[in-house]
């Protein structure tokens, strides 16, 4: 994703889904399309074809495995800042064993500055399930991705779409947006995924498997590039005669205050902070290199105790710590 990417919300653990009233039908509870899917399809996918960038875990030899790789490295960090490590990453484990067979501790210090580094932990041990249940190749079953540890539903489905071309539906927030806006009329979809955005995503999922992979891809792009969160561009949009909020008049958002993030003087800047001095040396941290990194001790203390307990930091004896080596 470019700057103007709205960034994948981080899956792990996924959001619970509204419920559903326990006595409405399948047939009352489908939703209601202002136009076919299918004069979204084309449209869309015409777009795509000629808009589409050219990234690297697009590319056929990307395969599962660097498709997977790209999918938790993209959770909440724009393409501009993930191609570099990427890069690399897939240069020093090009397939899941590689990376199943170093420390965890590497894969944290090779993530770098992406951020969300529990990211990298999820991902080294989806690389060890992947080489001890599959043989060391990235499943293509949708119920033995999701099994696999760090997978929910989005990366699954995004998986088996993008690596295997199949049939499902693949909601990150540029899809959820576009799919709001256009089919239902609203400028900003739910903070957290719900059955109706299920619903509705199914609903307008092309038949024939290949079709429906290029739909998931064609819809995520329109909303990186076009369709943002801010500024949309609805003149380069392909559907914009078609679309149910710019018909409207763009109302605006009347819903539960959006999310916004903070970063500065946060416990995941101290966090980072005290990160970056670990990822930078090959041997142990003294406690007194880490208390330089941050002023208030209460706040350092607190970040440092979440590193230790989320698994991304070993403690050792004599007031000394490391990136974890199991």
């Amino acid at each position: 994703m470019t700057s103007i990417d709205a960034p994948r919300a981080p899956e792990a653990p996924d959001a619970p889904e509204a419920p559903d009233a326990p006595e409405a039908s399948e047939a009352s509870r489908a939703p209601v399309l202002p136009t076919p899917p299918a004069e979204l399809h084309g449209p869309v996918l015409a777009w795509f074809d000629r808009h589409a960038r050219d990234l690297p875990w697009r590319h056929p030899e990307a395969g599962a495995w660097g498709v997977m790789v790209s999918e938790f490295m993209l959770q909440q960090t724009p393409v501009v800042r993930v191609l570099p490590v990427y890069e690399q990453w897939l240069a020093r484990w090009p397939r899941p064993a590689d990376l199943a067979a170093e420390a965890s501790g590497e894969a944290v210090r090779a993530w770098g500055r992406l951020g969300y580094p529990r990211r990298a932990l999820r991902l080294h041990a989806a690389a060890v399930a992947i080489t001890e249940r599959h043989g060391g190749d990235v499943p293509s079953d949708h119920g033995q991705l999701l099994a696999l540890p760090g997978i929910g539903e989005y990366t699954a489905a995004a998986v088996a779409s993008f690596a295997y071309g199949q049939r499902h539906a693949v909601l990150d927030t540029n899809v959820r947006r576009v799919f709001a806006r256009a089919a239902t009329g609203v400028q900003y979809p739910p903070n957290a995924t719900t059955a109706a955005e299920r619903r509705l995503a199914r609903a307008l999922l092309p038949q024939d498997e290949t079709t429906a992979s290029r739909w998931a891809a064609a819809s995520m792009e329109l909303g990186a590039l076009v369709c943002t969160a801010k500024n949309e561009d609805c003149a380069r949009c392909p559907i914009s005669g078609q679309c149910a909020w710019r018909l409207a008049g763009k109302p605006a958002h009347d819903g539960p205050p959006r999310r916004g993030q903070t970063y500065a003087g946060t416990d995941r800047q101290v966090r980072g902070r005290l990160l970056a001095v670990l990822r930078d040396s090959v041997d142990p941290v003294a406690q007194a290199a880490l208390d330089a990194v941050w002023d208030e001790p209460v706040q350092r203390a607190r970040a440092l105790d979440g590193l230790v307990a989320d698994g991304l930091v070993e403690p050792l004896d004599d007031g000394y710590y490391r990136l974890p080596a199991s």
